[in-house]
């Protein structure tokens, strides 16, 4: 053995026996508690067994953490230990009242607890807690708290003062209650597309008794007013529209019931007892493109009605009386009361505006100079727009007319130089010989910014053949030019120039151009926010039926932004519109749909498999259909289908896909595909034998789709009820979404073969297609929670729309606008792809609402401004994190933006969260962040920690801690990604224990052995490190 290699072991060996010689001594501090209890309790006999090597105190707390955040610490006891035995020392807890007891004349306050637990610590005298303190040795134990009014009374043992006696006698002052006295049953304004969606809302009883006895007695004689205002674009194409009814629990039409004609006369119904109802109609007629405001009053039978219409500055008034022959009911509580269409009858085409229903009473008389525009209406200011609009589309047909006239003119002249407007800077550089003559008023130049639009209704009118100027064709060539001008652009300067292009082509009708002006307004792509003027836009397009509009306003009033007060109802009315319009969508496929597929720009793993028809692997996919593989036949038809995976949709060469795989292949995939397309003449003329032949085929292999298939032809086209139930209980017995969706409609609709109409049972079914993943299923189930089931199921709004949502998000132009976003992403035009994401992510789609902050976060060669990027990145990720689940890596980047801090202001325990939730979806960079928060001396809040299960460290030394959440980061997952760094991060903390425990212990053995034993403590660390030889960096 060599001097080294002697020396090196004389030295592990001293370092072992200093190691045990300092175990011996440490071993002899000791605390713990002998008997915790389990929860909260006051006047319990505590046992602490303690013992310690020199003197030092023995301190007992309760620590409390609320669910605010906010920690309190309630000093128990201490006491004096000396050097020597284990020594047992018992006490009485003496918790404070608020902990223990629920509240009473004594007790006035109960607190609501998130946590509590027992410490006991040994520190030295004279030391004070601070965070990071570090003790010896401790002791911990958690209390399961309970609710203050599920904790126990406490018995007083003291007589009560005479007075308070008194005052524990009296009644308490009665505080009125609020009441709904005045209910704004409309506070903003709903765009209708005439159809049969709108708003339903109910009423409660008064929680007064003094005010119920009023309503009811009021039943049979009626006191009460209803205001509302009302915009039209366009008279009713029925014969009645629905402008307010009531419906009763019996769903008949109630009392009030106001309708709108086909002649733009307003209907208002009454109902009398024994089934009784009568009608009127006002004799003065609602004029188009004016807001009017509708007044009805009811007096017992007695009905007088008052409209005030806003044309400009000048008001118009009608009015209108009617006495009825019979008595009028009025139960207000019964039924729900609907603002539109529904199933009963459509709605308005135009806007409904503020609406207050006077219960009980009747406001005081105003007249015509007094009635005061809403705010909701004059801030959208959607006359001035409509105005503009009219004076634009009124321009472009004067002068293209004109235009038009002029050129067949010249062109029927023979002169060399036809006689055609030139400026003078024309005619001096063709110095023509004779005068020009002068320009035509419709010949003046048009405002600068309708340049494009004019030029563009002339081209388009000559290649017409000189016809009438179709304004929605002007509309889609600006649309396609701003377009145009944007993809070349690469910063956001572009913007500005083209948003004029935008606003006029969304004048002539376009509803993609209203939605990105809308999107760019909102979001401050490149301009200055505007909400008010983005919310006048989605509402033009939501009243044209467009989409995305419909999803944006849905979105607005389901979370509330900008000033706007969240309204479920509201919401409603808008998703189950698109949720509707989705389901047919889904029936009629065109190129401007496609699949809506969720694409995360940083999951590089499904990015690579993004493809179009030109792509390597698309090629590679229609090689092995050709070859008889059926998954690839499967996939190929799929795509091109649907349009999925970024290749453009091809029904017709899809179906020959799947004609190929079911008739080569006979592979029952292809066969049901295939003979869905034939029921359906989808690319194929129908063919409905050849399709039952395969699904018969198809169903014999076993695919259960097959089955339902089936039943829904057996049930359709036979009627043959017996048989397609059986097929449908079969199917839905194997998982089946459509035929749960299908005995659904059999038990509502009362077609069950022996069974009654059963809409609870239905609504059963409906509830199991939605959870399998029907987009009917969810639309029926989200219906009947918005409406109650009487007797059987309360009405849940936030429920209904969250089902209506998901049932709107499966929407095709929702998909294309996806694909269009992920492909500019591809080309690296980072603008456009920001631009297409902003779109859908204004509509609530959570993937577009993460890739718009990733792109912002990234910033891809500069193309915005540090300033927007930082803002937009924040909008959106915090926008994502409050979706229903959303993605680990914007709970990551919001936490650390809220530790980083905004405008000076960090807010650490948000930050906590973010990542406890994220660490909770097996996101190891959760625990990670947590981690480095714990390393920055950071207090971890209470709460979180006993989410994660680690509520007893919450005291412990951070370390542990520490050492405790890098465990988890690196054990989380298996993949190599997370385990190296989260090793690493372990090794560091255990390198910083060891070096705490080396500074404690050179501090008892003095500086001598400081000098003796850093050095092999050094060696011993890179043997081991040596002998691991495992961590690659």
């Amino acid at each position: 053995m060599n001097p080294w290699t002697m020396g090196l072991h004389r030295v592990d060996t001293c370092v072992l026996l200093i190691h045990l010689s300092l175990q011996v001594v440490w071993s002899w501090d000791k605390v713990v508690f002998l008997n915790p209890p389990d929860e909260p309790v006051s006047g319990y006999p505590l046992r602490v067994a303690y013992s310690c090597d020199k003197p030092t105190l023995v301190q007992l707390e309760c620590i409390v953490s609320f669910d605010t955040g906010k920690t309190s610490m309630v000093l128990q006891r201490n006491w004096n230990c000396e050097p020597g035995p284990t020594r047992v020392h018992t006490l009485i807890l003496r918790l404070p009242d608020w902990l223990v007891y629920k509240p009473d004349w004594a007790v006035p306050v109960s607190q609501w607890v998130h946590t509590a637990m027992l410490r006991a610590s040994l520190r030295d005298h004279g030391s004070t807690f601070s965070h990071g303190t570090s003790f010896a040795q401790r002791a911990v134990a958690v209390l399961q708290t309970a609710p203050p009014l599920s904790r126990p009374l406490k018995q007083h043992r003291l007589c009560l003062d005479w007075r308070i006696q008194m005052l524990t006698k009296t009644t308490a002052m009665p505080k009125c209650p609020s009441e709904q006295v005045t209910a704004h049953l409309l506070s903003s304004i709903y765009a209708s597309a005439g159809e049969n969606y709108g708003v339903m809302r109910t009423l409660q009883p008064y929680n007064s008794e003094v005010l119920e006895h009023l309503r009811l007695k009021a039943v049979s004689f009626p006191w009460c007013a209803l205001s509302m205002w009302m915009f039209l674009t366009q008279y009713c194409q029925q014969r009645y529209c629905g402008l307010l009814y009531h419906i009763d629990s019996s769903s008949d039409y109630a009392t009030p019931t106001l309708f709108l004609t086909d002649t733009g006369q307003v209907h208002i119904q009454m109902h009398g007892g024994s089934a009784v109802s009568s009608a009127f109609l006002c004799a003065f007629q609602m004029p188009l493109g004016q807001w009017c405001r509708l007044h009805m009053e009811l007096r017992g039978r007695k009905v007088d009605v008052t409209m005030v219409c806003l044309d400009g500055e000048q008001k118009s008034v009608y009015f209108a009386q009617h006495i009825f022959t019979h008595h009028v009911e009025l139960n207000d509580t019964d039924g729900y009361v609907v603002i539109g269409g529904s199933q009963y009858a459509n709605g308005i085409k135009g806007y409904y505006g503020p609406m207050v229903y006077y219960r009980n009473q009747i406001p005081p008389l105003t007249t015509s100079e007094e009635v005061l525009v809403p705010g909701s209406i004059s801030k959208t200011n959607l006359t001035g727009w409509l105005q503009s609009c009219h004076n634009l589309q009124s321009e472009l047909r004067v002068k293209t007319s004109q235009y038009l006239q002029d050129r067949r003119r010249i062109e029927s002249e023979t002169s060399s130089f036809p006689e055609i407007c030139m400026g003078a800077y024309c005619q001096w550089r063709l110095r023509l010989p004779r005068p020009v003559p002068q320009c035509g008023s419709w010949e003046h130049p048009s405002v600068p910014r309708r340049r494009h639009a004019l030029q563009l209704s002339k081209s388009l009118a000559s290649k017409q053949g000189g016809g009438e100027l179709d304004l929605a064709a002007v509309g889609q060539a600006l649309y396609s030019l701003s377009v145009r001008l944007l993809d070349q652009g690469r910063n956001t300067e572009v913007v500005a120039k083209i948003l004029p292009l935008l606003l006029q082509a969304g004048c002539l009708g376009n509803n993609q151009a209203l939605h990105t002006a809308s999107v760019i307004y909102r979001s401050g792509l490149g301009v200055c926010l505007q909400p008010d003027k983005a919310l006048q836009l989605s509402l033009l397009g939501a009243q044209r039926n467009s989409r995305l509009a419909l999803l944006h306003l849905g979105h607005l009033y389901h979370l509330g932004e900008s000033g706007i007060t969240p309204d479920l109802d509201l919401a409603y009315a808008y998703y189950s519109h698109i949720a509707k319009q989705t389901s047919s969508d889904r029936l009629k496929p065109s190129p401007q749909q496609t699949y809506v597929e969720s694409v995360y720009l940083n999951n590089e793993e499904v990015l690579r498999l993004q493809t179009n028809e030109n792509h390597d692997l698309f090629h590679w996919l229609k090689l092995q259909a050709r070859n008889g593989a059926a998954d690839a036949e499967q996939a190929v038809a799929r795509m091109l289908f649907w349009g999925q995976q970024g290749v453009s949709p091809d029904i017709h060469t899809a179906v020959k896909h799947y004609e190929r795989g079911a008739v080569r292949l006979e592979d029952p995939t292809s066969m049901y595909d295939y003979a869905i397309v034939l029921l359906l003449g989808h690319g194929v003329q129908k063919d409905i034998p050849r399709a039952v032949m395969f699904l018969k085929k198809s169903a014999e292999q076993g695919f259960t789709p097959a089955l339902n298939a089936l039943g829904w032809y057996y049930e359709r086209f036979e009627k043959e009820y017996e048989l397609a139930v059986q097929l449908w209980e079969q199917a839905d017995a194997q998982g089946s979404p459509d035929a749960a969706m299908n005995l659904g409609v059999m038990y509502a609709q009362g077609l069950y073969p022996g069974q009654p109409a059963d809409q609870f049972k239905a609504y059963q079914y409906y509830q199991k297609s939605a959870q399998r993943g029907h987009v009917d299923g969810a639309i029926q189930l989200a219906n009947v929670w918005t409406m109650g089931l009487r007797g059987h199921i309360q009405r849940r709004p936030a429920n209904a729309v969250l089902w209506a949502k998901w049932a709107a998000e499966h929407n095709g132009y929702l998909g294309m606008n996806l694909r269009k976003a992920l492909n500019s992403y591809f080309k690296g035009n980072m603008l456009m792809s920001l631009l297409y994401y902003l779109m859908v992510a204004e509509s609530g789609y959570a993937t577009a609402q993460f890739n718009a902050a990733y792109l912002c976060e990234h910033n891809t060669g500069g193309f915005l401004s540090p300033a927007y990027a930082a803002q937009c990145m924040r909008r959106y990720y915090n926008l994502t994190i409050r979706s229903q689940d959303p993605d680990p890596y914007a709970l990551i980047r919001m936490g650390d933006l809220l530790s980083e801090g905004h405008k000076g202001r960090r807010d650490v325990a948000a930050a906590a969260d973010m990542y406890k939730q994220a660490a909770l979806r097996g996101d190891p960079q959760g625990w990670y962040s947590l981690g480095l928060l714990v390393q920055a001396e950071q207090k971890v809040p209470l709460p979180v920690l006993a989410q994660l299960g680690l509520a007893e460290l919450y005291v412990a030394d951070s370390s542990v801690l520490l050492s405790v959440l890098y465990h988890r980061c690196r054990d989380s997952n298996g993949t190599a990604d997370s385990y190296l760094p989260c090793s690493l991060a372990l090794f560091s903390a255990y390198m910083q224990s060891l070096q705490r425990d080396c500074t404690e212990t050179f501090t008892l053995t003095g500086s001598v052995a400081l000098a003796v034993v850093a050095p092999p403590i050094l060696l011993l660390v890179l043997r081991s490190l040596r002998g691991r030889g495992s961590l690659h960096l």
